[in-house]
């Protein structure tokens, strides 16, 4: 509720019939402006204040708008009119606005709306009367459009208010009202409601087609605000009711020149964002659109495409027109944040590009080419970079979300590119991008690949191109790595020297991972020689040196190519795959010697675990000449530092290895060692280590599923490891408590086959079970409970004679799992969860009906929107 601010508060002191207001109110207007005492000033404020939120101040807001209210002089009496209407609009204003955020139950806020809406019958008669009255001030005009606004948000049937809005119109030329009359037509007709006014909408379009000349002016005068409110107005009618206006045929060019209209605001001259803003606010209705055009049956539509095929042809030329970049020197002076949203801007037409593609098909890419190629072959004709650059970005925009493949004008594109005058880096980015758009195509057409491998080698030399290049070439590589032996030594060579040089490093080592995986194993072994024996002497000098910041980065870096290299290299379909082992081999014996001196840095062991772990993904089975040393070396490390990486890949280990008889014992070892670990790190206080705790929770899920045979082992404290997974599910980190319920539904079905597992269930089981309780009482987020119906659906399948007894115990004590659940709740939930032995989605529903109740907020608003 809002007073009415000084004016009204004055007009009230300046009234002779005050009788109405209590006592207590005349008081506190007197001290409010005419009371020296600040402290009584202050005293009446906070009563005010206090009125002004109580339910009497919808009582007394009516009282002081009475007509017989007034006893003003004649003198006054124009300005007390004005007050009072302003204050009689503002309230009006802000009843809907109060709706809207209130916090009313459903069914209260649907009686609320009701009773509103049955009163805009008298409310638009009044704002229409106000808005058309030639002596209206024009603050009261502004305040009638706000007011508007407000009520339009409440669904009012446009058909009711079809004159006001028409009247809005009126409003547009007046630069004091121009932005609410805008926001109030908008509003207006972008209620879902309004699309069933046909009528009425085909009433607005004329209206709003004759504010072409307007929007004209103010595009000639610079004048972005006004071509930016009418352009908002045109692609409101549009964008909400283009299946509607459609689907009037009778009435096609009326609709069709509202399309052009919003064609001429895509088009508006100047760059987005620095001389225009308007035109990106167009393309969700290019979209609205095709949409509602495709969505007609094979009759209808074929008729409508002939009449905006030739509309998205022309949209086409007009977003490549936009997309362009400045002049050098313009482009030079714009803000890097301009440039961003530049960027934006032009990511969202390359989606609406490849939207329209859907619509128009394969004569948008002939189209475009023959554009293209009228440019390049054209000597007499000079033409900008720009253009050139614009039609390659259409090409790509196109290309890298859609099957080209079977387009017959991308060998003229692959035959033209070659030809394209490269002297700017914009230009050369999308060239760029281009081919790498176009990979899938050249692994079809390998012919092609001479024609456009050169340029992106010769731009990878260009650290401004190292994004574009660099990943043009890894795009290249894993798509046609099997026609690239003839240029593998080139591309290595070139890669080589680039390297060290491009900021895309890691992307560049996973292209030569690529690269190296198709060809023959002795010309891998060379090429891989060549090109990590730098690599290496590097990290034998490091390794000698002391250790220091700078060494540590160099150390980090290295390994972190190496890293990416082996991520990519697969020789899995080799004959003879010792090579790649052989090689790893070396590496691996120089990483023991790097660790010796730096077993102590989490960011080297955690680069040491990140190599290895690719390698390992990477050569599977052909690894286990290494295991053994891996695993031994993985101990040191986690016994020096433990960290979750070195857990994580423990875990990769025991997944692939654990089975195979010759490599059991290392990985039995190294999983004994890393647990016996944890179990300290536990004693002494896991919650500094949520991460720890999530990737050992997660290796010991992956043990018991691999291979529950490492629980049998008289060194693992499997009734530890049990307590400190019941610990785990208390941790407020919901990966960790994911990660640690995942562990018991995979330790539970145990019982039966691991005899040190089904003890630590029959002793402890008990814990866990409150623990599971405890959280479904309110002690984890609701979002978790999902999971913690699996671990009890579970412990019923499992243990089910041993739930029982637990349960009933259990939910015996007072106020346990919650103090809002009764002793029957907790008796219907024991009944409905020993029921369900097969349906695990019912035990999901059943914790989730049990939550709610616990946390009092069953049947409330805001479990259902949850």
């Amino acid at each position: 509720m809002v007073f009415f601010g000084c004016n009204s508060a004055f007009f009230v002191l300046q009234t002779r019939r005050v009788e109405f207001l209590p006592k207590s109110s005349i008081l506190a207007l007197h001290q409010l402006y005419y009371d020296p005492n600040i402290e009584n000033k202050n005293l009446a404020q906070k009563w005010l204040m206090q009125a002004q939120v109580s339910p009497q101040a919808w009582q007394f807001c009516w009282a002081l708008l009475c007509p017989d209210k007034v006893g003003y002089t004649s003198t006054h009496t124009h300005q007390v009119n004005k007050t009072k209407c302003l204050a009689l609009l503002e309230l009006l204003t802000v009843l809907p606005e109060e709706f809207q955020t209130s916090r009313l139950p459903q069914y209260r806020k649907g009686q609320v709306r009701g009773a509103l809406g049955r009163e805009w019958g008298s409310v638009c008669p009044l704002l229409q009367q106000l808005l058309r009255r030639g002596d209206s001030p024009g603050a009261v005009k502004a305040r009638v459009l706000r007011c508007l606004s407000s009520w339009v948000l409440l669904d009012v049937p446009l058909s009711e208010s079809e004159g006001l809005v028409e009247d809005c119109f009126t409003a547009l030329p007046d630069p004091e009202l121009f932005d609410t009359a805008v926001e109030a037509i908008v509003n207006a007709i972008s209620q879902p409601d309004s699309q069933r006014y046909v009528n009425t909408l085909l009433k607005l379009v004329p209206q709003v087609l004759s504010l072409q000349e307007q929007l004209r002016e103010a595009i000639q005068n610079g004048d972005m605000e006004t071509s930016h409110g009418i352009c908002r107005i045109a692609v409101a009618l549009g964008e909400n009711h283009s299946r509607a206006l459609l689907e009037q045929v009778e009435h096609w060019q009326g609709f069709l020149a509202l399309v052009n209209m919003i064609m001429f605001c895509t088009g508006i001259p100047g760059h987005y964002p620095v001389n225009e803003t308007t035109s990106s606010l167009t393309l969700t209705f290019w979209y609205t659109l095709q949409d509602d055009i495709m969505s007609f049956d094979p009759e209808r539509q074929a008729v409508y495409l002939q009449v905006y095929r030739p509309v998205y042809f022309q949209l086409v030329d007009v977003l490549l027109h936009k997309a362009q970049f400045p002049s050098d020197q313009e482009y030079a002076s714009w803000s890097s944040d301009e440039k961003e949203q530049f960027r934006i801007y032009r990511v969202d037409i390359s989606d609406t590009l490849m939207y329209v593609y859907e619509m128009l098909g394969a004569e948008l890419l002939s189209n475009l080419y023959e554009k293209l190629g009228r440019i390049l072959t054209n000597t007499e004709q000079a033409s900008s970079w720009q253009h050139t650059e614009a039609l390659l970005y259409g090409f790509q925009s196109i290309a890298e979300t859609i099957d080209v493949n079977y387009s017959d004008v991308i060998p003229g594109l692959i035959g033209l590119i070659p030809r394209i005058s490269i002297n700017n880096i914009q230009l050369a980015d999308t060239v760029m991008f281009t081919i790498g758009a176009l990979a899938e195509w050249l692994a079809d057409h390998p012919v092609m690949l001479s024609s456009v491998l050169p340029l992106v080698l010769q731009a990878l030399g260009n650290p401004d191109l190292s994004v574009s290049s660099v990943s043009t070439l890894k795009k290249i590589c894993r798509e046609c790595k099997f026609d690239l032996p003839p240029y593998a030594t080139n591309i290595v060579a070139v890669s080589q020297v680039c390297v060290c040089a491009t900021s895309q490093c890691m992307w560049l080592m996973q292209a030569l991972g690529f690269l190296l995986s198709a060809l023959p194993v002795e010309e891998i072994l060379r090429n891989l020689h060549s090109l990590i024996t730098p690599y290496i002497q590097q990290l034998e000098k490091l390794a000698d040196e002391t250790p220091n910041p700078s060494n540590k980065l160099a150390i980090i870096h290295i390994l972190g190519l190496l890293s990416n290299l082996f991520t990519t290299l697969d020789i899995s379909k080799q004959e003879d795959e010792s090579g790649e082992v052989g090689v790893f081999s070396q590496v691996f014996a120089l990483i023991q010697t790097v660790l010796s001196k730096w077993l102590n840095d989490s960011q080297v062991v955690e680069a040491v675990c990140a190599i290895f772990e690719k390698s390992v993904r990477t050569l599977l089975h052909d690894f286990a000449p290494m295991v053994s040393q891996l695993s031994e070396m993985l101990g040191q490390m986690y016994s020096t530092i433990p960290q979750a990486s070195a857990l994580d890949l423990t875990r990769q280990m025991v997944h692939i290895f654990a089975s195979e008889t010759d490599n059991f014992p290392p990985i039995k070892a190294l999983f004994e060692l890393v647990t016996s670990v944890t179990l300290s790190i536990f004693q002494q206080g896991p919650r500094d280590h949520p991460d720890i705790v999530d990737s050992f929770m997660q290796l010991q899920a992956q043990a018991l599923k691999r291979k529950p045979d490492l629980f049998l082992s008289e060194s693992l404290d499997v009734k530890a490891v049990f307590h400190c997974g019941v610990l785990s599910l208390k941790f407020p980190e919901a990966p960790t408590v994911k990660s640690t319920c995942l562990f018991f539904t995979e330790l539970l079905p145990r019982c039966s086959d691991v005899p040190p597992v089904a003890r630590v269930v029959q002793e402890d089981g008990k814990l866990l079970l409150q623990a599971v309780l405890e959280a479904i009482g309110g002690g984890s987020s609701r979002s978790l409970m999902d999971q913690f119906a699996e671990v009890l659906f579970s412990l019923n399948k499992h243990c089910f004679p041993l739930l029982t007894v637990w349960l009933k115990e259990a939910l015996q004590a007072a106020g346990f799992p919650s103090t809002r659940v009764t002793t029957e709740q907790k008796d219907t939930f024991t009944q409905q969860i020993l029921r369900e032995r097969v349906n695990k989605r019912r035990v999901k529903d059943i914790v989730k009906e049990f939550t709610l109740v616990c946390r009092g907020l069953h049947g409330t608003e805001y479990a259902a929107e949850y």
